[in-house]
């Protein structure tokens, strides 16, 4: 899965300031996680049950048309657009933020890679929220490898059969679209890696376990099996054995929407962190007077700030059609979810023995905060392509 050698070195434009109607957009969402998803976090995390009222506010506002265009439904506002509104909703829950990103993954590889039919049929669905997509890729011993994956789909007539098992698949227990990747049958590994649209009601395939977590309890890990699990040939996403290219662009915009995420959850603990240490008093006066409390706070600030350009400047590339915007998206991936597992560390610290506490959220941005960095590929996998993208290796 490595980047090009092109990516070596990197000349973009430096705009990424946003629009008038970004800004809109972004207020909108703000205002309505705080009134509307902020009182059900902690509830969703100790219950791990996502409520239906907020995928309701996703749908009102347009959220999961964002990223695409009127002609399905959407508002044609780009990848940028999603991000921030990923920013906000992490701010105050990652499962919500996670609910949010997948159909936007999932829809524009069938807008990227899919036949006018496949469009036709499911975008306008993903759009309106009407239908959940996800994506089947990750295998225990292969990891988040397209090319190592040992699922296979043999093709019969003019329809393929598809026999395997992927693990840690978000959301399959509510989706009812499934992007699967398998290998054609006897083409050995590394070769034939196909995409394949699993509609929820197709036969032979089924939820093994769910497995629990420790952080963003509301989205369920699902472990699945395919047994003989036919697929019409219309169903193949793609051109045959298109499949590796498609796994990484689905993983090039899983890092960037990753990345917007764990951005949130560093404001958010950067935020909670400015106003305790305002208002907890120690020998005499706020915390917040103390020069070592000001210098960690920040430096959260600055890693945060930081973060924020990397993450905006990742998606504008993207949304102006430059390849090299998935490059920066993995970087930012890398860079965003160390800064949100180091800021709600920091957050934590702060509070003393208060934030190992419930009462207050900054444990849950902390287990949140680890789930990005272990993510489409943990940070030390992301390392080695970035690196490989830039030795051409």
């Amino acid at each position: 899965m490595a980047f090009s050698s092109r990516h070596r070195v990197i000349v973009m434009s430096s705009d990424y300031s946003l629009t008038n109607e970004q800004n809109m957009v972004r207020d909108t969402v703000r205002r309505m996680a705080q009134e509307k998803i902020a009182p059900l976090a902690a509830e969703v995390d100790d219950t791990g049950v996502f409520p239906t009222a907020i995928t309701d506010q996703f749908k009102e506002l347009g959220l999961f048309g964002l990223a695409f265009p009127e002609s399905y439904g959407g508002s044609d506002m780009g990848i940028l657009s999603s991000a921030l509104v990923l920013e906000e909703i992490g701010r105050v829950c990652s499962s919500s933020a996670i609910v949010c990103a997948a159909p936007i993954i999932t829809g524009r590889l069938i807008l990227e890679y899919g036949g006018d039919d496949q469009k036709n049929s499911f975008l306008p669905r993903i759009v309106s929220g009407d239908l959940t997509a996800t994506i089947a890729l990750f295998e225990t011993d292969a990891g988040s490898d397209p090319e190592k994956i040992s699922a296979y789909a043999e093709k019969t007539g003019k329809q393929y059969i598809i026999n395997g098992r992927k693990g840690l698949v978000d959301l399959a227990d509510k989706a009812g679209l499934i992007i699967v990747f398998a290998r054609a049958k006897n083409s050995g590994v590394n070769k034939g890696i196909s995409a394949f649209l699993i509609e929820k009601d197709t036969a032979s395939w089924a939820i093994e376990r769910t497995v629990e977590k420790m952080g963003a309890t509301a989205v369920h890990a699902c472990d699945l099996a395919f047994e003989d699990c036919p697929v019409p040939e219309k169903g193949r996403l793609g051109e045959e054995g298109s499949g590796r290219e498609i796994a990484v662009r689905a993983s090039g915009l899983n890092c960037i929407l990753t990345a917007a995420r764990g951005l949130g959850i560093a404001q958010a603990a950067l935020d909670y962190s400015l106003n305790y240490t305002q208002e907890r008093v120690q020998f005499g006066r706020p915390i917040s007077s103390f020069q070592g409390i000001q210098f960690m706070l920040a430096d959260m600030a600055t890693l945060v700030e930081t973060g924020r350009c990397l993450v905006y400047k990742a998606c504008a590339e993207v949304d102006r059609g430059q390849a090299e915007g998935y490059y920066l998206g993995a970087m930012a991936k890398c860079f965003v979810s160390d800064v949100a597992m180091k800021v709600s560390t920091d957050a934590i610290q702060l509070l003393g023995g208060y934030g190992y506490m419930k009462d207050h959220p900054v444990e849950r941005m902390m287990r949140d905060a680890k789930l990005t960095q272990l993510a489409e590929g943990t940070n030390y996998t992301q390392h080695v392509l970035l690196a490989e993208g830039l030795f051409d290796l």
